[in-house]
């Protein structure tokens, strides 16, 4: 159960950021970004009230809020490369250098002890993720936000993993609150002076609420699954992306995505065996 709800995480932010993506090349990315933050709060709040908690502990919040400052980090410079037009770059390097960052932080500071098959799937992970978004490191602008962003998914995905399962999903609904209050000065500067269509920030909202979602599934996985594999299958996201390029977008695949795809499929089920 755990590993399907890490991989349900990693489909709903699949989406989140195709979504994402596109909607920062309509409106600027300050304004995608905190709109979908306040979404984020308004679903994380709802389901924590539906989801009763044993015991909601103040350190849970503040891990969660913890987690909250990663997540507005992540999505202020992970929209503003893709508002760039750089998704191929701020994509791969954000997600494996957050998946490098997580796994080592939980394996050396939390004892973390994968399994054989588990190290064999992450392993594989890292390089997939890379040539799923077309294993480019150049673009300064898109590897600086990359990195940036990168940062802060680990963050977010160790932070929140550090929360007691009693707490329910509040600690995703102080995440939420302490990210609005991160991204408030940003907006400020740019939101107010823009005009922004009903339906285009109906959108940002929407977007966010499933990056919420995709937080509670993932929050739901690290409590039934090592952390360090929680944190890897729900990184598979940057696969999801490419195939709606396909789909969608009538995009061509490359051979290096298609290598990418099929070592994110070998490395799922080494993750899940694992």
């Amino acid at each position: 159960m755990g590993a399907l709800l890490a991989l349900s995480s990693a489909v709903v932010y699949g989406i989140v950021d195709f979504t994402g993506g596109l909607l920062s090349r309509h409106i600027h990315h300050a304004a995608v970004t905190f709109l979908g933050q306040l979404g984020g709060l308004l679903l994380a709040c709802a389901a924590a009230l539906l989801l009763p908690a044993d015991a909601v502990r103040t350190a849970d919040l503040l891990w969660g809020a913890l987690s909250g400052v990663g997540s507005g980090v992540a999505m202020r410079f992970l929209n503003r490369g893709l508002s760039r037009g750089a998704m191929s770059v701020v994509v791969p390097v954000s997600a494996v250098t957050g998946v490098a960052l997580s796994v080592l932080c939980g394996v050396l500071v939390l004892g973390d002890r994968p399994g054989a098959v588990a190290w064999l799937g992450i392993a594989v992970t890292v390089p997939a993720l890379w040539f799923v978004a077309g294993g480019r490191a150049d673009a300064g602008k898109g590897t600086a936000d990359g990195l940036l962003a990168s940062a802060g998914v680990a963050v977010q995905y160790l932070a929140l993993g550090q929360a007691a399962s009693g707490s329910g999903l509040w600690p995703v609904a102080a995440g939420r609150v302490a990210a609005v209050l991160v991204l408030l000065p940003d907006a400020a500067r740019h939101v107010r002076r823009l005009k922004l269509p009903p339906l285009r920030c109906l959108q940002a909202v929407l977007i966010g609420a499933g990056a919420a979602l995709g937080l509670v599934l993932y929050l739901l996985a690290a409590q039934r699954q090592l952390l360090a594999v929680a944190v890897v299958l729900a990184s598979l996201y940057p696969a999801l992306p490419v195939v709606l390029g396909l789909a969608l977008l009538h995009e061509r695949i490359s051979r290096r995505q298609m290598m990418g795809l099929l070592g994110a499929g070998v490395a799922t089920v080494l993750l899940t065996l694992g």
